[in-house]
């Protein structure tokens, strides 16, 4: 299995998620930053990750740009991550389980916000509700409890999604696309933590939720014609 971590400016919480990675479960962790310049890229070499610069900006464009790299090495597996440290590496196992054992082609980490209800703000929490409403009323095949950048996915059903949504979209795309391929998809509960450092470029503020949220619900609706 190939690790993906879309991870810009998080040079404070990179080195903590790469030492929580469970390595006898990963074959290749791949970092992917916004430049070569960024910090982050230094300190992930130096636990091991192979760095990759993205081809474009855009998050989705991150996380393509790891998947294509983990589809050219022959990974059988491709597994994401934010570089946060909100999403815990360690539940990879649990993640990777029922692919395993056969019976899901894509499972995502349902974040869990019991133990720490702040790691996701309001704000960002209600951008999430209406995103999800809109997708199960689009999308009636599939009912999603969340919006995860915790997941893991076949190579193979990855390939054949042909993703092009290069924002935060990106995860909005592949659940649509997945549940219109007939994808064996199933939800695992992952504890959310506070990040390290730093403010989220998303959920960080009024604004940038609001942004992204608009986009989200933009690519629900393209997605669904």
């Amino acid at each position: 299995m190939t690790l993906v971590i879309p991870a810009w400016n998080e040079a404070e919480s990179i080195g903590r998620v790469l030492d929580e990675v469970p390595r006898d479960t990963v074959d290749e962790i791949l970092v992917v930053v916004a430049a070569d310049d960024d910090p982050t890229a230094l300190v992930a070499r130096g636990r091991g990750a192979r760095v990759l610069v993205q081809d474009a900006r855009g998050y989705g464009a991150a996380c393509w740009t790891g998947a294509q790299a983990a589809m050219a090495a022959n990974a059988r597996i491709v597994a994401f991550l934010d570089g946060d440290y909100a999403d815990p590496p360690a539940a990879l196992p649990r993640l990777v389980a029922p692919i395993t054992a056969g019976r899901a082609d894509l499972v995502l980490g349902r974040r869990d916000l019991r133990r720490f209800p702040a790691a996701l703000p309001s704000h960002a929490r209600l951008g999430n509700h209406l995103v999800l409403l809109l997708l199960r009323v689009l999308v009636r095949s599939q009912a999603f409890g969340d919006l995860p950048s915790f997941k893991v996915i076949r190579a193979d059903a990855l390939r054949r999604l042909e993703l092009h949504e290069m924002t935060y979209g990106w995860t909005i795309e592949m659940l649509i696309k997945a549940a219109r391929a007939g994808l064996r998809m199933e939800e695992v509960d992952v504890e959310y933590r506070p990040r390290l450092g730093g403010r989220s470029k998303v959920g960080g503020s009024w604004r940038g939720s609001v942004a992204a949220g608009w986009t989200l619900l933009a690519c629900v609706w393209a997605n669904s014609q």
